[in-house]
């Protein structure tokens, strides 16, 4: 049997606006993984909250792997064991929040269990509340992040002020980190070479798929990079504007109407 891949984003794409799947895309997904094809969630989100929403969407069958931190971590959901990982190096921990500060910026990065920050702000309230995982306050942040972080993320609801963080102070570090917008609010900020399409070509090698089996849908300007990667880049009807350029197929169902099983059953199965 030829097996394929689906590489496919969470919020805006698998889940609807209610952040919950609706039961076209479930039906599709448990159809795609019986038939022996893989499925693979792919998104910005820690690992903590990945592994939540995996169970929650009966994703942690074999076949069942999540790439989380926008690719610098790829956990297989079956065995429950981290397959790749690539952090950034802890000593950026005090620049990065530092100069966060000095532009009033929410910045986090991530233990394994909790967000964690300097500060209680609406932002982490909100992004805590929205993926169901915890965050900790920390007075002494360098000490609190114990080993090599996996991303940080700036939120603020000025792009502006974001544009111009990563114009003065991430510009610094071309070369170590790599950084880009989730939406409009959300500043990512990975290591050099991490993306939703590095880990792509990651996976299809890791799992001996040929690229030419690959399908990636997504959304937002960092499903841009599993897009290109894929052999079937397919774009949510309801993307940010900008994004369609970058696929080869957009779908005619938004992701509060089964527009991923509109994909599984056009491409995969």
């Amino acid at each position: 049997m030829d097996r394929k891949i689906l590489f496919t984003d969470l919020d805006g794409t698998l889940l609807n606006d209610k952040k919950e799947i609706t039961s076209g895309n479930q039906e599709a997904i448990d159809e795609a993984l019986a038939k022996g094809h893989y499925v693979v969630i792919s998104t910005g989100r820690p690992l903590v909250s990945a592994r939540i929403q995996a169970e929650r969407l009966g994703l942690t069958k074999e076949g069942c792997y999540a790439i989380t931190y926008n690719g610098a971590q790829i956990y297989d959901t079956f065995h429950q064991k981290t397959v790749y990982g690539k952090g950034l190096p802890r000593t950026l921990v005090k620049p990065l929040f530092d100069a966060a500060a000095s532009f009033d910026l929410h910045i986090q990065t991530y233990s394994d269990t909790h967000v964690l920050v300097v500060k209680d702000t609406p932002q982490v309230q909100n992004y805590s509340r929205t993926i169901h995982i915890p965050y900790q306050v920390v007075d002494d942040i360098e000490a609190a992040v114990t080993e090599d972080p996996y991303k940080f993320l700036a939120i603020d609801d000025s792009h502006e002020k974001l544009l111009e963080y990563q114009k003065t102070v991430l510009s610094a570090y071309d070369g170590i980190l790599t950084s880009f917008f989730s939406n409009d609010a959300y500043l990512e900020i990975v290591p050099v070479g991490i993306s939703k399409g590095f880990a792509v070509e990651w996976m299809c090698d890791f799992l001996n798929v040929p690229i030419e089996h690959s399908v990636a849908a997504g959304d937002a300007q960092n499903d841009i990079e599993m897009l290109k990667a894929a052999h079937i880049g397919a774009v949510m009807c309801n993307a940010m504007p900008g994004i369609a350029e970058y696929g080869n197929y957009i779908t005619k169902a938004d992701n509060n109407h089964d527009g991923i099983a509109e994909i599984i059953r056009k491409f995969i199965l």
